[in-house]
């Protein structure tokens, strides 16, 4: 086998590091956190009935607060620990398939996100696949076959931030590649050039390198339950403080860094998490945006309302991925001379790594009384977790 089809390969004979394990750990368990935190959402009525890697997926994205790996523009963990869960499998299973999403969506590279594509659900649905495969005994032959009968579910788009479509079609994308590895299994053919034209006609022309860690550049953590690239926009406004007799807010970035923020003026609290005015506002007036922030109720204050109307987002041309460049606010007062601030890495990201007290905050915020348990989750005892409390087919 030749072309994609060799990152199969590199899923049979992945050996993990104890780094990679590790981090295979952390990535459960803020998955499974912000699943738990999402089970009164609508979506987890609406999935009711339907297969358990699509519920736990779709559900463990809608609050937009699940783990992101940056050079792929793609949420990995959400996809990737569902599929492996939802087949028996653990640490390795998720590595596997999260390591091919991670290489898989960075070759379709910066170009692929900025014509519209939601990468998230295009790298998703094969490397569910392999992470379903792993976790299915699948080899280097049959794990090749199941990513390319995933192939007619690798779609997705971004239209769909701000609405259920986005979480749903996460969910999908996962379903997707347990349902491919499992044909696969059980002996249906498939022909792995099919992954090569498919990467063609979806504009690819990088190639996945095998090297490094599992997850290469590692996994960026958010600590607002929102788009990643709101996480800097807020870091920013909050050095601001609580500023008096603003006049107007001006918010300078990268255009590539602004990308999924299609929601100038948020009517919903899905919008607002793809709102770059709205999270500059609600920083500002909330301290520290957390899921109160973005309900339907939160975007309607007064208060909101009116600082959202004074802020102007300024796009410098250029940029290739959501962190490019700094973003620089600039508050223009009533009186005196203008206050700015600038920041290059919001926390969380993997060269500015949150804090082991802040990732026990968010544990606690998502998981309430089950913050003890969720913390201290295996993969035996998350699948556990999650039939209890999404079952599915």
């Amino acid at each position: 086998m030749t072309g994609l089809a060799d990152l199969a390969g590199w899923a049979a004979d992945l050996d993990p590091t104890p780094a990679d394990v590790e981090q295979a750990r952390r990535a459960l368990v803020d998955t499974v956190a912000v699943t738990v935190a999402a089970l009164d959402d609508p979506v987890a009525g609406w999935t009711e009935g339907e297969d358990a890697a699509l519920r736990w997926a779709a559900v463990g994205h809608v609050l937009d607060f699940d783990d992101v790996h940056l050079p792929s523009t793609s949420h990995v963990s959400v996809v990737c620990a569902p599929a492996a869960l939802a087949c028996g499998g653990g640490a390795r299973a998720y590595l596997a398939g999260a390591g091919v999403m991670a290489r898989l969506g960075a070759a379709l590279g910066w170009a692929h996100y900025r014509s519209g594509w939601h990468a998230t659900c295009t790298a998703g649905a094969p490397a569910a696949a392999v992470a379903a495969g792993t976790a299915l005994g699948l080899d280097e032959a049959g794990l090749a076959r199941a990513m390319a009968l995933a192939v007619p579910a690798a779609g997705g788009v971004q239209r769909a931030f701000g609405t259920a479509g986005k979480s749903l079609q996460v969910g999908f994308a996962a379903a997707a590649g347990v349902r491919a590895a499992r044909l696969a299994a059980a002996g249906a053919s498939a022909d792995p050039a099919a992954l090569d034209q498919w990467f063609a006609l979806l504009g690819g022309t990088g190639v996945p390198d095998p090297t490094g860690p599992a997850i290469p550049g590692g996994l960026a953590v958010k600590l607002h339950p929102c788009c990643y690239a709101l996480q800097r926009p807020i870091s920013a406004a909050r050095l601001l403080g609580h500023p008096r007799d603003v006049r107007r807010i001006r918010v300078h970035a990268r255009a590539s860094s602004l990308q999924p923020l299609i929601h100038s003026r948020p009517r919903t609290g899905l919008e607002a998490k793809f709102s770059c005015e709205y999270a500059v506002a609600a920083a500002l007036v909330d301290g520290f945006p957390d899921a109160a922030s973005f309900t339907d109720a939160a975007v309607a204050r007064p208060q909101v309302r009116a600082l959202l109307d004074r802020v102007e987002v300024h796009a410098e041309p250029g940029g290739d991925d959501v962190v490019a460049g700094c973003t620089r606010l600039v508050v223009d007062h009533a009186t005196g001379p203008p206050t700015e601030v600038a920041l290059d890495l919001p926390d969380g990201h993997p060269e500015r790594p949150a804090s082991a007290a802040d990732l026990a905050a968010k544990v606690a915020g998502c998981a309430g009384d089950r913050a003890a348990e969720v913390s201290a989750l295996d993969w035996d005892i998350a699948a556990e977790l999650l039939r209890d409390a999404l079952p599915g087919r």
